[in-house]
């Protein structure tokens, strides 16, 4: 009987760095490759070169573009690393846009950490450059959503729609008979701009996300809330500032305004979305219809109603302008981008509003807002929160609770085992007892780095 190896090099009780090698004599191949985000203690992983034989992995399967899922390919190259990257075309598409991105970013970062002498290190260094991503695209290979692709032989795997954002699929295996499921993130049941997750129907071994395992997402009426946001600016004359992740989260809000004032619910607010890779992200929704539920006009429709903002000039510019004014900018945690600007120069002043929109991962910029924070690090300096601060949930991408019960009640038989992944204990532990109550299967949440071998 033959041995799979699961290494759990990320993505085990955080939310964040999602990576899991699997290996048997068949085989060896990473399921998803992310950077890890949050606390000081685990963004230092990202600078450790991973314990495992990068060179001999084969392939690196992507089950979606975020960067806590594909952000360490860079890294993953410099170590070695020749084979295949395979995931949806639009998810290839993603993450180009997001390695592009986050490259610009930490070369950005060092730079004035060197002007400005903030950095332990010296000279402070990039994580990896734009040259590191250029070297990565050209291993990116493309396969159809539905499709049995054969990784080895009696090993094949199926990437399958799954809401979330555009291009994502959870991820079947099958290895030796046995039928391994990556839930990958989940999507929403109900959403703007895409359709239902498919489900799996039939999972040996159940991989599965527990980003809201402890809770589901509450029942907000978001008219209502943003009328009264966009009112309270216009009455203070002042700036309703709303971090964002550029992919999916941005798009929805834009559609969200755009449909809100085509309904004559909002008036005629300016709003500026500033976010390049969100511009370059709304061109993967132009390229790919048939991936999301909006029709080209309304596509055209939303874009045109909004400011885009490309250049850090017209970021400028955008703050000094004196209208009461909606400014959408990445990133959603606000740990790096263009938002950083506007809340350094803005979040001192009571006629700025500042929306939180889903999640925020833990000792992040948005969870110390969210936590009351009094003040805030940014580019090195401490500006104090004098900005109201506001929170939704109901926005967000991921499958709650009930969400992520429903996604894995078509599974036929009863699996071997369910580990639970991507996300914070509390949630973890909450979701574990859920499931054994509903379903009475055998659960295990793995701790980083733990290796699990499976039979097959």
């Amino acid at each position: 009987m033959k041995k799979l190896k699961v290494h759990f090099l990320g993505g085990a009780g955080t939310v964040t760095g999602s990576k899991f090698h699997l290996q048997s004599e068949d085989i060896n191949i990473l399921v998803d490759c992310g950077v890890f985000q949050g606390t000081k203690e685990l963004r230092q992983q990202n600078w450790q070169p991973l314990p495992i034989d990068v060179p001999k992995i084969d392939m690196v399967l992507l089950t979606h573009g975020h960067l806590d899922h594909c952000g360490y390919l860079p890294l993953l190259v410099k170590q070695g690393f020749e084979g295949d990257i395979l995931g949806t075309a639009p998810t290839l598409a993603i993450a180009e846009i997001i390695l592009k991105d986050s490259a610009k970013i930490h070369e950005e970062e060092a730079e004035r950490a060197n002007e400005e002498g903030y950095s332990k290190h010296d000279p402070a260094l990039p994580l990896y450059d734009q040259e590191d991503v250029e070297r990565t695209l050209n291993y990116f290979k493309s396969i159809e959503e539905g499709e049995q692709i054969e990784l080895a032989p009696n090993c094949s795997a199926c990437f399958k729609y799954n809401g979330h954002i555009i291009g994502s699929t959870f991820i079947e295996l099958n290895i030796q008979g046995k039928v391994l499921v990556f839930s990958g993130d989940v999507g929403r049941l109900k959403d703007d701009l895409l359709e239902a997750p498919l489900q799996p129907e039939w999972a040996d071994y159940l991989f599965v996300e527990s980003t809201y395992g402890d809770k589901d997402h509450p029942v907000e009426n978001l008219e209502t809330i943003f009328k009264s946001l966009v009112e309270r600016t216009l009455q203070n004359r002042g700036t309703l500032i709303i971090p964002s992740f550029a992919v999916e989260r941005l798009q929805s809000l834009m559609y969200m305004l755009w449909k809100l004032y085509d309904k004559n619910k909002i008036p005629n607010i300016p709003i500026f979305v500033d976010s390049p890779m969100g511009n370059n992200v709304l061109d993967v929704f132009g390229s790919f219809p048939e991936w999301h539920k909006l029709s080209m006009s309304e596509y055209h429709n939303m874009c045109n109603h909004v400011n885009l903002v490309s250049s850090y000039r017209e970021t400028w510019e955008t703050i000094d302008d004196p209208r009461p004014k909606i400014v959408i900018a990445g990133s959603g945690m606000v740990t790096g981008g263009r938002v950083l600007t506007y809340l350094k120069q803005l979040m001192d002043l009571k006629s700025t509003t500042v929306l939180l929109v889903g999640y925020q991962a833990e000792e992040t910029r948005g969870r110390k807002l969210l936590e009351g924070a009094q003040e805030l690090k940014i580019f090195g300096k401490y500006i104090p929160v004098k900005a109201k601060i506001e929170h939704l949930e109901s926005l967000s991408a991921h499958a709650d609770q009930s969400e992520l019960l429903h996604w894995m009640g078509s599974i036929k038989n009863i699996p071997e085992k369910v580990f639970l992944i991507h996300g914070e204990n509390e949630a973890l532990q909450a979701f574990k007892d859920k499931i054994k109550e509903k379903y009475g299967w055998q659960i295990h949440v793995p701790e980083l780095h733990e290796v699990v071998e499976i039979m097959l």
